[in-house]
């Protein structure tokens, strides 16, 4: 089984030579460089062409959002695991977004590390439980957000919701507590608002605009 070759990127020299020292030892990890800012993290990324970058995102010349999206612009394959100080909001949406598919604490265990490196390296995400829970929050919030946008009523969304789980007008009468036809009266309302002509039509553009959850 071949190594998974790393690329350290991290400001901090003791940092970087904590993290080569630790890694080194580990037989199925490869260190094959580092990296002290953004810049020399592009640089050495489409030079050495690692599978996976550890990345601190605070780094001078270019952060490493910013360094994260040059180097995808060239290399779609290199993975990224984030090790960051802070669980500062703004940090792990812009990393998340730029292209992390891990993100974890610098003061996470050494064994979460090695892990977080594997399962990336295998194509799969590993998230630290605090920032996990800041992402759902996140997404939570924006999808309450175009719910709110999308100018239905919370009883029209109940009613999608209902039908998209394949509830009769009847079995929808009955969970929300009125007669068939007010319900029959929503769904009208919801085609015409999504200007479909069906249930199915209805339920999979309201997923496609984010109204309700597929």
């Amino acid at each position: 089984m071949d190594k998974i070759k790393i690329l350290i990127a991290d400001d901090h020299p003791v940092v970087r030579e904590g993290l080569s020292s630790m890694l080194k030892k580990v037989p199925d990890f490869e260190v094959v460089g580092e990296a002290a800012n953004g810049q020399e993290t592009i640089d050495k990324a489409l030079a050495l062409k690692p599978d996976v970058i550890l990345l601190d995102l605070r780094m001078p010349v270019l952060d490493g959002v910013e360094a994260m999206r040059r180097i995808k612009e060239q290399n779609q394959s290199i993975k990224y695991v984030v090790l960051n100080t802070y669980d500062i909001d703004e940090y792990i949406f812009q990393g998340i977004e730029a292209g992390a598919t891990a993100y974890l604490l610098k003061d996470s265990p050494r064994e979460e590390l090695f892990k977080a490196i594997k399962t990336v390296a295998n194509g799969e995400s590993m998230i630290h439980p605090t920032i996990a829970t800041k992402v759902l929050n996140r997404f939570v919030m924006i999808s309450r957000k175009m719910r709110e946008s999308s100018g239905f009523s919370s009883r029209e969304i109940e009613v999608l919701q209902l039908m998209a789980k394949g509830f009769s007008n009847k079995d929808i009468a009955a969970s929300l507590f009125f007669s068939e036809s007010t319900v029959k009266t929503h769904i009208q309302n919801i085609f015409h608002r999504l200007k479909v002509n069906d249930r199915t039509e209805a339920v999979i553009e309201a997923i496609k605009q984010g109204i309700i959850d597929a």
